[in-house]
């Protein structure tokens, strides 16, 4: 008996033991995740107002993704920070001396006596599998700070070899040269006692005769949130100054930088979503800079991207080409027109109230898809931090539309809405929903008004000044019409297309900015023309076997010969 009792005993306490160490196995590597998450908010927090006031681009990382050594104290590190724009990077301990002492980029310095401008010199972690230029050889492949890279031309150069470079200290920018914004330039601008557009053209002849200086303007905010990590890919090749961070900067501030350029010169990288893009050519037409062919190309960040799709960019960008390619792919794009619309909304009942009007490069909506926009839209405003990826963005325009499907909210549209194309009233078949558009990709990489091609339709151009206006059965007919399995109700093509809202609240969408909207007329008619790159060497659908599609996408496209 007693036996018995002393074995329960044992055992019990064993249990407690076990159910101890196992709570201490589960609460120490919280507690220990919590200090550190401690420690790292306070030395963010540090670093964020010593960052502020320096005059490096500094990052701080808590494990840099390949052998790198300290500028300062020249020993390996794994952790610490690094400046985007010149690659000098520092450990903790050594960074403000680094600060001090390791000079950045300078965005604005004067030239040598001859007019050239000097090769800027950092020492050490140079990229992998980089090549002297003077003898050939691989740089950066011994344990240790070691080798030179030039910031503006990215020349790399040995130790020992750096003193035999055929141009001395002669730096010509490198391979993108035509891209960059020179700092003796600015200096040059700064100096400047009268400025108008015929000095910079004196200023620019300098630069060669190719030069098409390029502004990225990039939104950290679109798709994948890659846009930060691009930016400092663009610093590193670029002037700093030619990169700009949209949500730290508005377009129309940044595209200040192109009243100090010579007309016709400037190419804008937008770095975002078709709704980024929008706001910059929206700036570029307030600031008159059409005038000066201010030319827009695009870097697909956003969810849907169908103005980069038809414009032969592609319908998402994640990283699979190097920043690089992406700056020769500026060099080689032709230039295309692509027509830009008003559309004016005048609520009903509201006569003394000014019409809301908005510019549209896409498509008008409204109906089923405008209503995924609208509730897709809400809910990224609550939750911004779940809508962070490309995939997850999709995904939920997915459930939105499965939902429609059964609940059929705007059900019966052609008895609440009227119709004119040039004027001429069209009647409508029961539809719920209606798409203006003025591209040829719609919903995510659908061409829509060739449906599945099996039948004949006129074909679509970006600069016809024609808008293609189709009707949709409902959510079941968008998805089926995405994967070419039916045709859109093809109701017509016109230079101004009217819609009268009769009753009730209806979504609508322009661009992908959705609303909710009561009764009202619509007027959308032609506003004026952008200067776009198109990329014709890349395929940006599936489909592109087909001849006949790859006839229209060429017409579709005119080349702007000014």
């Amino acid at each position: 008996m007693e036996g018995d009792e002393g074995n329960r005993d044992q055992s019990s306490r064993e249990e407690w033991t076990l159910l101890f160490w196992t709570s201490l196995a589960v609460v120490v590597p919280v507690i220990i995740t919590l200090w550190c998450s401690v420690q790292r908010s306070k030395r963010k927090i540090h670093m964020k107002d010593f960052f502020r006031k320096s005059k490096h681009g500094w990052h701080c990382t808590d494990l840099f993704n390949k052998p790198t050594y300290c500028c300062v104290c020249q020993q390996h590190i794994l952790q610490g920070a690094f400046c985007d724009c010149c690659g000098v990077c520092a450990d903790e301990t050594c960074l403000r001396r680094a600060d001090r002492s390791l000079v950045c980029k300078e965005i604005m310095a004067p030239s040598q006596a001859d007019g050239t401008l000097e090769h800027r010199w950092v020492r050490g972690n140079v990229p992998l599998c980089s090549v002297c230029v003077v003898c050939k050889e691989q740089c950066g492949n011994q344990p240790k700070l070691c080798d030179f890279r030039c910031v503006w031309c990215q020349t790399m150069v040995h130790d020992d070899c750096k003193a035999s470079l055929s141009d001395g200290e002669r730096c010509e920018l490198g391979e993108f040269r035509s891209l960059i914004i020179p700092p003796h330039y600015l200096h040059h601008v700064n100096k400047l006692r009268r400025r108008h557009p015929d000095e910079y053209s004196k200023l620019a002849s300098a630069c060669g005769s190719s030069w098409t200086p390029v502004l990225v303007l990039a939104n950290t905010r679109s798709g994948n949130n890659m846009g930060e990590a691009l930016l400092g890919e663009f610093r590193t090749i670029l002037n700093p100054v030619q990169v700009f961070d949209l949500s730290e900067l508005p377009p129309s501030k940044a595209l200040q930088l192109c009243t100090l350029l010579p007309p016709g010169s400037v190419r804008v990288l937008v770095c975002g979503g078709d709704g980024t893009v929008g706001w910059v050519l929206d700036a570029i037409d307030t600031m008159k800079l059409k005038v000066k062919l201010c030319v827009v190309m695009i870097l697909p960040l956003g969810t849907g991207n169908d103005l980069s799709n038809s414009l032969g960019w592609g319908s998402g960008y994640a990283g699979e080409i190097p920043v690089e390619q992406v700056l020769r792919n500026v060099l080689e794009a032709e230039v295309v027109k692509m027509d830009r619309w008003k559309v004016q909304v005048a609520s009903k009942g509201l006569y003394f109230r000014k019409p809301k009007v908005l510019s549209m490069n896409n498509y008008f909506s409204v109906g089923p898809d405008a209503l995924m926009a609208l509730n897709f839209h809400t809910h990224r405003e609550k939750t911004p931090s779940f809508f962070s990826s490309r995939i997850i963005n999709k995904a939920v325009y997915f459930m939105y539309g499965t939902k429609d499907c059964l609940v059929q909210e705007c059900k019966d549209l052609d008895k609440r809405i009227e119709l004119e194309l040039d004027g001429e009233r069209v009647a409508l078949p029961s539809l719920e929903g209606i798409i203006v558009c003025n591209i040829g990709y719609w919903g995510g990489g659908c061409r829509l008004w060739e449906g599945m091609g099996d039948e004949p339709y006129p074909p679509t151009r970006l600069d016809d000044g024609l808008l293609e206006v189709v009707g949709v059965f409902g959510s079941f007919h968008c998805a089926q019409i995405q994967v070419k399995m039916a045709n859109p109700v093809r109701l017509g093509q016109a230079h101004t297309v009217r819609l009268v809202l009769k009753t009730s609240r209806m979504p609508m969408q322009v661009d992908g900015e959705p609303w909710a909207q009561g009764p009202c007329t619509i007027t959308i008619t032609h506003k004026t023309q952008a200067f776009m790159l198109y990329h014709s060497a890349e395929q940006t659908d599936d489909d592109d076997e087909s001849s006949t599609s790859e006839a229209e996408r060429k017409e579709g496209r005119r080349c702007f010969s000014g």
